[in-house]
């Protein structure tokens, strides 16, 4: 699979994508899945490896009315077929300073955060970004 994936927009009012995931975010969150079940995704702000994406088992990092769902992910087997839906949340504060952008997951080689369930892998997850209005 070498195309993005787009999540399904969650904010009231829009009808686009404010997040997406790399062929290789999706390829690592499929061996992710077969090990760890459904997952999820939080971007805070922060330093270090605070700012970078971390992925959780579904429920394992407990949102609330400071987090905003900015989509969802149907994510799919190697087969296309349904794995399930991943949330993808961010602070609220973090959003007011990336609103006019759309994030794309990806992957890069060496280790993230012991938080994130893909570092005993020898990867991470990162956020690439484009301007999507001012």
């Amino acid at each position: 699979m070498d195309t993005v994936l787009d999540a399904r927009p969650t904010i009231e009012g829009e009808d686009f994508t404010r997040v997406r995931l790399s062929a290789d975010a999706q390829a690592l969150l499929r061996t992710l899945w077969a090990r760890h079940g459904p997952l999820m995704f939080h971007q805070s702000g922060g330093c270090c490896d605070g700012s970078s994406p971390m992925c959780f088992p579904d429920g394992d990092f407990i949102t609330a009315e400071a987090d905003i769902r900015l989509g969802v992910f149907d994510l799919t087997d190697d087969d296309g077929a349904p794995l399930g839906e991943l949330d993808f949340w961010m602070s609220r504060e973090q959003f007011e300073y990336w609103k006019h952008t759309r994030l794309a997951v990806d992957v890069v080689s060496g280790r993230g955060s012991g938080f994130s369930v893909e570092a005993p892998e020898g990867k991470r997850f990162l956020i690439r970004s484009e301007l999507i209005g001012a």
